[in-house]
């Protein structure tokens, strides 16, 4: 039979880190990459039979890897990512152990329920929100060009699953805005590193079509109030990171 790792990526996690390892007990093993918590998340991964491994920070794709070599350690044959603040369903559970009986493929999509300000999103980007997240140890890679929000490279083929992962991103404003801060440096950077340069119109024209991607595209406008909360945000980040960029010029000819 496949041995299926649960891998999470872990910084001060205490808050959610039970009840995401809870959801995933049946798999085979659970481990923790985490990055030097200092609130307790490694202890009570502990006492849940976690095992702890240890990393510096250096960006989200380095640290998957570091799981993914971390799983091939443990003899794994799938392994099976899944953030702190996200939650396994019992039928995802079942899902999983079925779809890696399938010699044919490497890697698994898996759709996911966006929760925001304890509101289920429908539009705006949110859902379905497929993740590449169950893959094989042996074939699956990521882009260690792409810091955040990362890539995965399988050698071989890709199918998606049912049933879903659910996501509880952000319970506050404040919460939100803490964490896409923290995106915005990672994606300023990508962005100088390919050489993309604003032009004036830039910083009105990239937030414009962002919002409008969100609330009318992709139908934002379907979640009410929260929908255009989020759609205007993603939008007002879209330009502090591109005036993050400029700065990351000014900087470098100092």
């Amino acid at each position: 039979m496949s041995k299926i790792v649960a891998a999470i990526l872990t910084k001060n996690e205490a808050r959610h880190i039970a009840d995401c390892i809870k959801s995933v007990q049946w798999a085979d093993e659970i481990i923790l990459e985490d990055s030097f918590s200092d609130d307790g998340t490694t202890a009570i991964a502990r006492n849940l039979n976690a095992k702890i491994f240890k990393s510096e920070f250096i960006n989200f794709a380095v640290a998957r890897n570091t799981a993914l070599s971390n799983a091939k350690g443990l003899g794994a044959d799938w392994i099976l990512f899944i953030d702190a603040d996200e939650r396994a369903t019992p039928e995802l559970a079942q899902e999983i152990q079925t779809a890696v009986k399938n010699n044919e493929i490497v890697g698994w999509w898996i759709p996911r329920y966006n929760i925001m300000w304890g509101h289920t999103m429908r539009g705006g980007g949110w859902y379905p929100d497929y993740q590449l997240r169950l893959m094989r140890v042996d074939s699956a890679r990521y882009d260690a060009e792409r810091q955040v929000h990362e890539i995965v490279v399988l050698d071989g083929q890709a199918a998606y699953l049912k049933e879903h992962l659910l996501h509880y991103n952000y319970d506050t404003l404040a919460q939100f805005k803490r964490k896409q801060d923290r995106y915005i440096d990672f994606e300023a950077k990508i962005l100088k590193e390919k050489g993309v340069r604003a032009k004036p119109w830039t910083y009105l024209t990239m937030p414009g079509r962002e919002f409008y991607r969100r609330y009318i595209s992709l139908r934002g406008y379907q979640d009410g109030w929260v929908g255009l909360q989020v759609c205007t945000l993603m939008s007002w980040y879209m330009l502090v990171t591109y005036l993050r960029l400029r700065k990351l010029y000014q900087i470098e000819n100092v």
